[in-house]
C-alpha cells in the first residue's frame, strides 16, 4: 500500500484543503517486484466525523492494514465542522465534495470514474454526509455507508432553533428550508420510492448505548419502509473509535467491489 497526503487549493472553497490518500501498489506475481498499476482503481471516499479531520481514520483505526489486499483506494478529506453541506453565504463544502474533490482526486491518482466502483462511508457527522452524496447523485456512488450516523439532521435542527446562537442555522440555514435544500435524508430516500432500482445499495449501523440510536432507528424505518436496499443493524457500543474500527471492517467486507481483472 502507498499512504499520501496531500495539501491543494481549493478553487470552490478558495481555500488550501488536505486529503489523506491509501492507494494499491500492484505486485506481480513473480517475487513482489512492483508492478504496473491498474488503469483505474476502485476508490471508497471516506468521511470524517465532527471535530476530526482527514487524519482522524489512519491515526485512530487500521484501515490501511485492512484494504492492503484489496486493491481498493481509500481517500479520506478534511471538510471541518461543514456536515458536508453548502453553508449559506459562505463555504460550499457539499460542491467541493461533490465535485472538485473527485475530479482533483482522479487527476492525481489511477481512481476509476465508473459508478460500480465508487463508495462512500463515514462516522457520525460522516455518516450523514456519506448518506447525502449517495441519494443526491445516485449515479456516482454503487454503495454508502453510515456509522453512527447523524441522519436525522431536521430534527436535530428544529430543536435548535430556540438558540439564536446556534450551529445547526449556521450551517444549514432555517430548518424548514432543509428539505428543499436537499439536507434532509428523510426527503432524500423518499425520491427513491417510484425507483428503487436507482438507489445505491446501503449499510447503516449504530450502537444500541449511541446518542444517536433513536435517529438511526427512525431513519432506517423510514428508508426500510420505503424498500430502499438498506442493511441496517445494531449491536452494544457507544460514539468511540472501538465501536467503528469494528463496524467499519465489516462494511469493507459489504462493499460490492468487482474482481480485479488480472495482473
Amino acid at each position: 500500500m502507498a499512504f499520501i497526503a496531500c495539501q491543494f487549493f481549493s478553487e470552490t472553497l478558495d481555500l488550501s484543503c488536505s486529503m489523506h490518500v491509501i492507494l494499491p501498489q500492484a505486485l506481480r506475481k513473480n517475487g513482489g517486484t512492483p508492478g504496473r498499476p491498474p488503469k483505474d482503481y476502485p476508490t471508497l471516499y471516506l468521511l470524517h466525523g465532527l471535530s476530526d479531520d482527514h487524519t482522524i481514520w489512519t491515526r485512530r483505526t487500521s484501515i490501511e492494514r485492512y484494504v492492503e489486499n484489496m486493491n481498493l483506494a481509500v481517500v479520506m478529506p478534511a471538510v471541518g465542522r461543514s456536515f458536508y453541506t453548502d453553508i449559506p453565504n459562505n463555504l460550499a463544502y457539499g460542491r467541493f465534495i461533490a465535485d472538485e474533490l473527485p475530479t482533483i482526486a482522479r487527476s492525481l491518482f489511477p481512481l476509476s470514474s465508473a459508478r460500480e466502483d465508487n463508495f462512500v462511508a463515514g462516522l457520525s457527522m460522516g455518516g450523514y454526509g456519506a448518506f447525502k452524496l449517495a441519494l443526491t447523485y445516485p449515479e456516482r456512488f454503487a454503495a454508502a455507508a453510515s456509522l453512527s450516523g447523524a441522519v436525522d439532521m431536521l430534527h436535530r435542527a428544529i430543536e435548535e432553533e430556540a438558540d439564536p446562537s446556534g450551529e445547526l442555522r449556521h450551517i444549514f440555514g432555517p430548518a424548514k428550508g432543509m428539505a428543499a435544500k436537499g439536507d434532509d435524508l428523510f426527503t432524500l430516500a423518499d425520491t427513491f420510492a417510484d425507483r428503487l432500482d436507482a438507489c445505491p445499495r446501503l449499510f447503516q449501523c449504530c450502537g444500541t448505548e449511541d446518542f444517536l440510536i433513536e435517529d438511526n432507528e427512525r431513519f432506517a424505518a423510514h428508508a426500510q419502509a420505503l424498500g430502499l436496499p438498506l442493511h441496517y443493524t445494531t449491536s452494544p457500543g457507544i460514539h468511540d473509535w472501538a465501536y467503528w474500527d469494528t463496524e467499519i471492517r465489516k462494511v469493507l467486507g459489504w462493499l460490492p467491489l468487482r474482481r480485479p481483472s488480472a495482473m
